[in-house]
């Protein structure tokens, strides 16, 4: 039987998890990657934890529906061999002084627990004790919101456990700078230094450099990059291992891991373009922020700052994944701005079904280009 080929054009955590789901359904994939500078599954450790997000409509269903897939991709990459990706359900923790506030972010997490299942698990509200307890270095002025389904990550590891378990799937992975040759029936041919390579399906998953590899098709889609530093911190002999996620109802957060490091971050720059440096001013914020709720973290040691350009959606705020009109045989999957770890692995695995059944799947009609 002929296999069906389909090139994935990157491999950050949404071309790892479409390479993953493709290659396990038996499609013959060649993943190629130019490694940039500043990709954002490098830099992310995320909270798999949407359900006191403020955001509603199918950006919310598709949020929800990651973090409710977790589990799911989890053990198929366990079928695969796979044993680490650094995914743990230690829990979340919503903090903040305002008791109206935290009561505000309880109900939200009620309500959507009820139509959730069992992936949520307890929501309860905590005094400062009980918060300290769970992730010691907060500060004494903060109440808690615990939800003890949430779950972390760490991007690199998660990305590099798709991509094990792709090519234990049989995917093979090409180094090197692409580009689409457009042809007039037919998937592109795809370029790669001297090499051309041929498929049944092109898909683009480079993130904030969608466009740049588009240019052939004089297609732009509504996507920017949009800097993000988090700061990988430190507290040497301290067991980290079983702190829950911090998110003090803002854009910054704190995830725990488990070789006694805690990431901090991150920030939002829309509008830097494709500059991935460590600037000074948003080290200072990143740890500006970590330290107002978190004044134990003061003396921890600081390990590196990570930069990602997260492709971010600049007109609808939804992402933008499925065939694209009027190309045969090429797809995109972008635009998950600072929600790539929690909605890419169920995106990919809905895309990959997109592809080989060649129509789009229910789940994925609200964000269709």
């Amino acid at each position: 039987m002929v296999q069906h080929r389909v090139i994935v054009i990157g491999s950050g955590i949404a071309g790892a998890s479409a390479a993953f789901a493709l290659a396990r359904r038996g499609a013959a994939v060649t993943v190629v990657d130019s490694g940039e500078a500043g990709q954002a599954t490098g830099a992310s450790a995320g909270i798999i934890s949407p359900w006191a997000s403020t955001v509603e409509g199918p950006f919310y269903d598709l949020y929800a529906a990651g973090a409710a897939y977790y589990p799911e991709v989890i053990g198929l990459l366990g079928e695969a061999g796979v044993e680490r990706t650094d995914y743990r359900r230690n829990g979340a923790l919503l903090v903040h002084e305002d008791p109206a506030r935290l009561a505000e972010a309880q109900a939200r997490v009620e309500a959507r627990a009820r139509t959730a299942g069992g992936v949520v698990g307890e929501v309860r509200r905590i005094g400062n004790d009980e918060v300290r307890a769970l992730f010691p270095p907060l500060a004494p002025e903060l109440e808690g919101v615990y939800i003890s389904g949430g779950g972390r990550v760490d991007g690199r590891t998660m990305r590099d456990a798709l991509l094990q378990g792709a090519v234990h799937h049989g995917a093979r992975r090409v180094d090197g700078r692409a580009r689409l040759l457009p042809r007039p029936q037919g998937a592109p041919r795809v370029e790669v230094g001297s090499e051309t390579l041929e498929a049944d399906d092109v898909l683009v998953a480079s993130g904030a450099w969608a466009n740049e590899l588009l240019a052939p098709y004089d297609l732009r889609l509504a996507v920017e990059p949009q800097r993000g530093q988090i700061t990988h911190l430190r507290l040497d002999g301290v067991d980290t291992s079983g702190w829950p996620s911090v998110h003090p109802l803002s854009h910054h957060y704190m995830v725990a891991f488990d070789d006694s490091r805690v990431a901090v971050g991150a920030t939002r720059e829309t509008g830097s373009g494709f500059d991935a440096r460590v600037t000074a001013r948003g080290q200072w914020q990143v740890l500006a922020d970590a330290l107002r709720i978190a004044p134990g973290l003061a003396d921890a040691t600081l390990i590196e700052t990570r930069v990602g350009l997260r492709p971010l959606p600049s007109e609808e705020l939804l992402p933008i994944v499925g065939a694209l009109p009027g190309t045969p045989g090429l797809h995109v999957v972008t635009g998950f701005g600072a929600a790539g770890l929690t909605m890419a692995p169920f995106t990919g695995d809905a895309l990959a079904r997109s592809i080989l059944d060649g129509k789009t799947v229910p789940e994925l009609a609200a964000v269709a280009p």
